[in-house]
Formats: C-alpha cells, structure tokens, sequence
C-alpha cells in the first residue's frame, strides 16, 4: 500500500556494496526520507514485495539477482509495477541502458552519484508516484461502488468478474490492442456502475418494468458514462459503458447505435454479458447450458440484436476451454 500523507515517503537503496549505501542513506535522509536497505537481488525483491517502497535505487551489478533483474520482477508484477525505479550504476555503454530500460527502469544515475542530480531525479519520481496513488484510489473507489451495486442482488454474484475474464479473453482472442484488452477488463467490473442512480424497488423489482421504470433504468448507461469521464485513464472505457445496451438494427438505448457504428469494444462485453446472464440461475429460470444459449443467442442474432460474428467467437472459445478443462 502507498504511504499516506502524513508519512514521509520509503526509498529502497539495494547495493552490495554498504559504503555506496551508506553514502545514499546520508543524502536522502537530510531529505527526511525514510530508508531502508537491502546488500543484494533477493533482499530487495522481500523489501519491494512487502508493499511499503515508494521508490528504488537499484545497483546494476548485485550478486544472485542483478539490478535488471529484479527491476524486471518488480514491473512484471500488478502489485508492485508502479513502483518507480532508478539504475544505479558505473556502467556507460549504450547497451546497458537498453536492457535498463527493456527491463522496465524508469530512470538512470551515474556512480559517483551527484547529491543533487539523485535529489532532483527522486523528487521528480516520488511526485509522479504520488499522481499514480492518487489515481490508483480514484480508480478502486469506482472498482467497490460498481461490486456495491453488484451485490445488491444475490443472483448477480461473481458477474462482474466472469465479464471481466471472459471479455478481456475474447478481445485478445480477436487480436485487439492491449488498450483494448485493458478497457474491456475494468468495463467488465464497472459497465453498470449508473446504476447507482437507479431506486432499488426499479434495480431490483422481480417482474417486468412499466415504461416509465424502463426509462429510468435505461438512463444507467448516461450516468455511467458521467461518473467516470472525470478519470483520463478510463477514456477508452466510456464508450463500453454507454453503449453495452446497443443493438445492431438499431432498437438498443441510449443513442439508437446500428451495426459497425456501436464501439467494437462494447459488441464485445455486450456479448459475452448476454451469455453470461444465460448460463447463471435467475429467480424466474434456471440456467441454460452453453449449447441452449447460444441456440437462443442465434436467435437474436437472426432478429437483428446482436453481432453474430461475435457470438460464433465466443461459442468457439468456450468450447476451447471446456476442451482444456
């Protein structure tokens, strides 16, 4: 977890050689950093993994574990890829800045290490770090409004992370771009997150709704949309959550989108939301197995609602991974 404001942020020094620590030590804690040291690879992977470093200063050559290696683990892994990294180090050549920065290093400082070239570098990191957190938070808020919304209803269990999986697994089976694939696993999490706005006796009233409850649901999309444009990040997760609700012939809310006109990205999740809602119990019928579903999807497909070519993808990925399983 990131520090909180009111302490000082945690730089990792990791060198083998306890002079050069000792050294870095002096400079950053005038600073009123806190620090703490490792003397090689694998001690600084334990210390990184413990998720109280706000930054690293990596010594290339370490013994086990070099620099690049553990910058390597550390960016390779979602709980401490945001953790910034700077190469300390007495190599020059070009090429071992460019496995520095294959490896994921953010910065570079040269030994001997100038007092306030290494200040300004880890001001400048530990200001962009404080952004991420920032961001990080703005983003899980959203993440546990949405799962609110989805525990509300005990038939909804675990949907949000089926669609989540099963979206970003079929965009990638598509060969879409990793924005994409990004995009499709958080609008799994929180493409209904307007339904916030929706009164519980609408959001969870066992029949059908009246025209004017219909119109009220219907708005989720909007709302969605709105509550999360303030974030940059989601930019690309907009138009899944305000078009999910989309049909190809034109009949779906909130804009009346047809055919290609509706964001590739939201055909997809509204798919794989469709089957998903199939094959899970409902208060009013069972679940279907994958063959009823997607002989019922076929259907609506015929009738102009969905992307066909999307359902024949989907159908063959989960027969794929039925094999597998």
């Amino acid at each position: 977890m990131p520090n909180t404001k009111d302490q000082s942020p945690t730089i990792l020094i990791a060198d083998d050689i306890e002079v050069n620590r000792e050294l870095l030590t002096e400079i950053l804690s005038a600073e009123k950093y806190r620090i703490v040291q490792a003397e090689d690879g694998e001690q600084a992977m334990q210390l990184l993994e413990e998720g109280e470093v706000d930054l690293a200063l990596l010594d290339v050559m370490m013994p086990g574990r070099s620099g690049f290696a553990v910058c390597r683990a550390l960016k390779a892994n979602p709980d401490t890829r945001l953790i910034p990294v700077v190469m300390v180090t007495s190599l020059t050549a070009s090429e071992d800045r460019v496995q520095g920065i294959e490896s994921g290093a953010d910065d570079f400082l040269n030994k001997p290490v100038n007092k306030e070239e290494l200040l300004a570098r880890v001001r400048s990191l530990l200001k962009i770090k404080q952004f991420t957190d920032e961001l990080e938070h703005a983003e899980n808020v959203l993440f546990a409004l949405a799962l609110s919304i989805e525990a509300k209803d005990p038939y909804t269990e675990g949907h949000c992370d089926r669609l989540s999986e099963s979206s970003e697994a079929l965009a990638k089976r598509l060969s879409l771009n990793e924005e994409e694939r990004i995009a499709l696993r958080r609008g799994g999490v929180i493409h209904d997150i307007g339904k916030v706005a929706v009164p519980d006796q609408i959001l969870l009233k066992p029949g059908p709704l009246t025209p004017e409850e219909r119109k009220v649901m219907q708005q989720h999309t909007i709302v969605g949309a709105g509550i999360c444009s303030p974030l940059k990040s989601f930019r690309s997760v907009l138009p899944i959550i305000r078009h999910h609700h989309e049909k190809i012939d034109g009949s779906g809310y909130p804009d009346g989108l047809k055919g290609d006109a509706i964001p590739l990205t939201a055909r997809i999740l509204q798919t794989v939301d469709i089957y998903d809602a199939l094959t899970t119990d409902r208060p009013y019928r069972k679940a279907m197995t994958p063959d009823q579903a997607f002989a019922l999807m076929r259907e609506e497909v015929k009738r102009g609602w969905w992307d066909g070519a999307l359902v024949d993808e989907l159908e063959a990925m989960v027969q794929t991974t039925a094999l597998q399983n």
